[in-house]
């Protein structure tokens, strides 16, 4: 119980992206970037929406309204997913790619 606190306390929030960018499964720190990713893209889309009502040009409207629409089913769609399955810690991530030493490893190494 002890190596997984230390665990916890040693990794990074940017480590533990990369982790869950690469280790099966969504950590916490990989969902908040994701919905901050999500949440500039939003307004980004938001403010290329209003410029295009501004402007007048039908399609232009169209096209970033369809954009908008395809950007929120996708942050609806993964939230539900992600409240389907739930959330993985860092720790059985890093178990998952063998980052962290196994104590009956380390003891079996000693033997040797």
């Amino acid at each position: 119980m002890a190596d997984a606190q230390s665990v916890r306390e040693e990794v990074s929030s940017a480590k533990a992206v990369l982790l869950g960018a690469l280790a099966p499964g969504v950590n916490g720190p990989t969902w908040n970037t994701l919905k901050s990713a999500f949440l500039l893209l939003g307004l980004s889309l938001s403010l290329m929406l209003a410029l295009a009502i501004s402007s007048s040009d039908s399609s232009l409207v169209l096209h970033v309204g369809f954009l908008v629409l395809i950007t929120a089913t996708l942050f609806l769609l993964l939230s539900w997913f992600l409240a389907q399955t739930g959330l993985v810690t860092i720790e059985n991530q890093m178990r998952d790619l063998d980052l962290v030493p196994n104590a009956g490893s380390e003891t079996n190494k000693k033997r040797t």
